[in-house]
């Protein structure tokens, strides 16, 4: 496979996880309120009682997978396409006994865009006087449908596909298996899937987990800070130049923060560190299966406060020592890769000056300023879903466009699929930089290799600038 083909298949998966962690991310409040009155009032809870734990299974079953479809349609068709995502929806609640999280998140798109096409064949062919008829009618008509559809032909295939999946987990549980996913989990969070893999896989089958068990494991297997931890603080010990300079705060940034998207450059830097991150998170992982340790509900972000915060009574040890042990066996071994490094390797920064060189560009600042076609009014910075990585890059480079007085630059953060259309300039990481190209090719990109500390914002400060001259 070449280079070009393999940037693509990841673009695409990319684009695939982002559409599914979308459907989440939105809703994580809605999660996070369910994981609490969880923990807090089943008779094993920190203070049982008995009314408000009939809340329970209710919002499982029918809130969560309904906000789900909404959302899902409404990215695909606005409103129209929500309305008829939650409906369609229902088809693949009703009569299940599992929360059905995957069965939202088919029929949510599917609504969004079988009426996003019906009003396409539509537009231009209503008489006056007609369309609110017509348009109610047509979504009607179509939510019904697909309702039907999806309670006949969707909810047997998604409970099937379900209990398949939650009895592989099952399965890995018991013969002491699940520590392999670390295989599969650290390299995939690398790529910028870290929200496909904890939004769109785990998190729907552990939620089932944590209904009946009132915890999941797999709510720990993604968000555990400790092999990330371990590998800052090996480059603040044994790291060199601008890494060892930024592993302090990004350490910081990541552990408490809950923004795991800020140790990705340090890895893919020098990728043999990857050995490190399985490594600690195989060793997590082993710890909390040993403790019988999980969570009540996703931690988002994940930060150890999050952690901590979802923790149900009796875990606490074991989510607490499954993190430490993490931490350590990531930091031994990406300490031990780091001292035997070659003292010529270069640091985050020769490295994106390196990559600068590689592509041909001997001037940055040239060849943005040729490729400029107005003034910049609006800074964007993008990730995989908004919150992370680029919200902590945002308020950096806002903060220094505040003291540099440029009152025109707005400065803001998205995710890669919610690019605003008024946006002048987008800033990605450098694995995320063909997605954000192909939603908005007008714009002018710069890429990056660390969000925390690049020297293209530099670059463009200093440009800005200019511009108000």
């Amino acid at each position: 496979m070449s280079q070009q083909e393999g940037g693509t298949l990841r673009t695409k998966v990319q684009r695939l996880g982002s559409h599914l962690s979308g459907m989440i991310m939105p809703n994580i409040g809605a999660f996070i309120a369910w994981g609490l009155i969880t923990m807090l009032f089943i008779p094993t809870g920190w203070i049982p009682n008995e009314q408000l734990a009939s809340l329970v299974d209710p919002m499982i079953k029918f809130l969560l997978p309904l906000l789900i479809g909404y959302t899902g349609g409404k990215i695909v068709h606005d409103v129209r396409g929500g309305v008829v995502g939650a409906t369609a929806t229902m088809g693949v609640v009703v009569g299940a006994d599992i929360p059905m999280f995957i069965g939202a998140m088919i029929m949510g798109p599917l609504g969004g865009y079988a009426i996003k096409k019906v009003d396409q064949l539509l537009a231009g062919k209503i008489r006056t006087g007609f369309e609110m008829i017509v348009n109610n009618f047509s979504a009607g008509i179509l939510a019904g449908l697909l309702t039907i559809f999806a309670f006949w032909g969707i909810g047997p295939v998604v409970r099937g596909v379900s209990s398949f999946l939650a009895s592989g987990v099952d399965v890995m549980i018991g013969v002491g298996l699940l520590p392999l996913v670390s295989l599969l989990i650290e390299p995939g969070k690398v790529l910028f899937l870290n929200n496909a893999i904890n939004h769109g896989i785990l998190s729907p089958i552990g939620v089932e987990q944590a209904a009946e068990f009132g915890k999941s494991i797999l709510f720990l297997l993604e968000t555990n800070p400790g092999p990330g931890l371990g590998i800052l603080l090996a480059f603040l010990f044994f790291g060199r130049g601008t890494a060892k300079q930024s592993s302090s705060g990004a350490a910081v940034i990541h552990f408490l923060g809950g923004i795991h998207e800020i140790y990705f450059p340090y890895i893919l830097m020098r990728p043999l560190l990857i050995v490190a991150a399985i490594a600690g998170g195989m060793s997590g992982v082993f710890t909390f299966s040993l403790f019988n340790a999980g969570l009540a509900a996703v931690p988002s972000p994940g930060s150890i406060f999050a952690l901590l915060a979802m923790t149900p009574r009796g875990n606490y040890l074991g989510v607490i020592v499954g993190v430490v042990v993490a931490t350590a066996i990531s930091f031994i071994i990406a300490s031990i890769i780091l001292k035997t490094a070659e003292s010529e390797e270069e640091d985050l920064k020769s490295a994106s000056e390196k990559m600068q060189t590689m592509k041909g560009k001997k001037s940055r600042a040239a060849e943005v300023l040729a490729s400029v076609k107005g003034p910049t009014n609006k800074v964007v910075f993008a990730c995989d879903a908004g919150m992370g990585s680029s919200a902590m890059a945002a308020s950096t480079f806002r903060n220094k466009v505040k003291e540099a007085d440029l009152d025109t630059v707005e400065v803001a953060n998205t995710s890669i699929n919610n690019l605003p259309d008024d946006a002048d300039v987008i800033i990605t990481h450098r694995d995320l930089t063909e997605r954000a190209k192909e939603i908005r090719p007008d714009a002018e990109h710069i890429s990056v290799e660390n969000f925390l500390n690049s020297p293209e914002y530099e670059e463009l400060l200093t440009r800005l600038k200019q511009q108000q001259r």
